[in-house]
């Protein structure tokens, strides 16, 4: 195989030649990837030690080096985990690997680089779940996607852990991001210009981030899709049983929650705990970061109120039907009346009626639309304008609602439900989705490609705004996308929020 060598800043790059597997030298050692139709791939590079034995539940430490080209031909194994939607069940705890995308050609200066943080309800997922070709193409940019530890390898908390309790999912995702500080320029990339950008449990990390004064400098603007930072629910609201709350837990209550867990298990300490397999602990339920810690001090809402976050451009927006999904996985379908009046009144107790009253079945397609509708405006559209305002009072923000109501949804619709743009469908029109495969629409797929130039753009200026794109006017403005049909929007009024703000 003939191989050139390529300098780029501290690095050295070993690229082959067209039609030849790349090579790369990273800071850890040689990878070799995959080259095909214009890009080059390389999945399953270690960003990080594995987090295993006596690391299980400590900070990520630095991958050990290597000296051979490693083969990055295929992804590293998905963090432990139960069967998720979607998603087959893990035992891996080494499973700290990040995957690569660029264009193939080269670029006459380094690429902004979009690093993707995956949803999963901080369960379950992995960074190779999604395909970034088409926005690396389409945009010029180079895309990572990283694995992060869940569930209660990722959000565990005990006393004995002091500080780290509840985030060592979030401190992976650090990692990765000082990862592509050191390692960018050797795929083609600008460790000047990083976006950091995730959907769900991936937004809301995101949000973690911004307030997080140990993630300072390690991007330069943010993308939060469908994870407001002061998203809120109410009792039965997210999913039946599920308490009234938000994506963040106080510290002592993770680690409260640690300390009964550790007695469950048969344990006196963290010692004792470290050396139970996989299987003992991947059902533990730890989904929660931690604030008051030394990475998230404070719950991501109160920061942004106070003004303790990163002052970076941002580009949020959630789905027009968010709560859709949800709602199609609760048990009982189709729903009664009853049974519709029997969630708000475990949401909303003496206030049910009101709810009601103003989210009559009748007119929303039924009780279970109903509902949905209620929580998709309660829990995401308000929440969102919410967050939008805080942010532009002391940065540039963009906002957005993705208003495709025919989008490929990610679950069988129910009977007696339309799935609409619920949460997630907004996904495969930036992404491949290998286990959802999606078939858009020649309109659905100009919406694509407009997507990725407005996502790409900001990640490129801070700015979505392109040539032959449809203007985007900064918050306070909306930008509703939907094919054909591009354009702003009032989001308050879509989402009744002077009716939530009063209730």
């Amino acid at each position: 195989m003939a191989l050139s060598v390529v300098t780029l800043g501290a690095l050295t790059t070993t690229v082959a030649e067209a039609g030849e597997s790349p090579v790369v030298r990273t800071d850890s050692g040689p990878v070799r990837g995959v080259s095909a139709d214009g890009y080059r791939s390389f999945q399953g590079i270690p960003f990080a030690a594995p987090p295993v034995g006596d690391l299980r539940w400590s900070p990520p430490r630095k991958p050990a080096p290597w000296s051979a080209v490693r083969d990055a031909s295929r992804p590293g194994p998905r963090c432990a985990q139960g069967a998720g939607l979607g998603s087959p069940p893990s035992e891996a705890e080494d499973c700290l690997y990040l995957n690569v995308i660029s264009p193939a050609k080269t670029a006459r200066k380094p690429r902004p680089v979009l690093v993707w943080v995956h949803g999963g309800s901080f369960t379950s997922g992995a960074g190779s779940d999604y395909d970034f070709k088409r926005m690396a193409l389409g945009g010029d940019v180079v895309v990572v996607t990283v694995n992060y530890r869940l569930g209660v390898f990722g959000f565990f908390g005990h006393p004995e852990l002091g500080r780290d309790s509840g985030v060592f999912g979030l401190q992976d995702q650090q990692a990765a991001l000082r990862w592509v500080q050191r390692n960018a320029r050797a795929f083609g990339g600008d460790p000047r210009n990083v976006t950091l950008f995730g959907e769900s449990a991936g937004a809301m990390s995101t949000c973690a981030q911004l307030t997080s004064p140990s993630a300072a400098g390690l991007f330069h603007r943010a993308i939060i899709q469908s994870g407001p930072c002061t998203l809120t629910w109410p009792d039965g609201g997210f999913f039946p049983g599920v308490p009234a709350g938000s994506p963040y837990l106080p510290r002592a209550d993770v680690e409260a929650m640690g300390a009964e867990a550790t007695k469950k298990l048969g344990c006196a300490d963290v010692a004792c705990l470290r050396r139970l397999p996989v299987k003992d602990l991947v059902s533990q339920p730890f989904s929660t970061p931690a604030f008051g810690t030394g990475l998230l001090p404070e719950h991501p809402a109160e920061a942004l109120k106070a003004g303790h976050f990163a002052r970076v451009p941002v580009l949020t927006g959630v789905t027009r039907d968010e709560a859709r999904l949800f709602v199609a996985l609760f048990p009982g379908h189709p729903f009664t009346e009853e049974h519709y009046r029997g969630l708000l009144r475990t949401a909303f107790g003496e206030k049910a009626p009101l709810v009601e009253a103003r989210y009559p079945s009748a007119k929303h397609g039924g009780p279970a639309m109903a509902f949905a509708d209620a929580m998709t405006d309660r829990i995401w559209g308000c929440p969102q304008v919410g967050t939008e305002r805080l942010l532009r009072q002391r940065t540039r923000t963009f906002g957005y609602e993705f208003a495709d109501r025919a989008a490929p949804p990610l679950v069988p619709a129910p009977p007696g439900m339309n799935p609409g743009a619920a949460h997630g469908s907004e996904l495969a029109y930036l992404s491949d989705l290998p286990g959802f495969p999606a078939k858009l629409t020649p309109a659905q797929q100009e919406l694509a490609g407009q997507m990725i130039r407005y996502w790409t753009a900001f990640a490129r200026t801070g700015d979505p705004n392109g040539e032959e794109l449809p203007k985007w006017r900064s918050s306070p403005r909306t930008q509703s996308l939907a094919p054909g049909a591009i354009g702003p929007v009032d989001l308050g009024a879509v989402h009744d929020c002077g009716f939530w703000a009063g209730l």
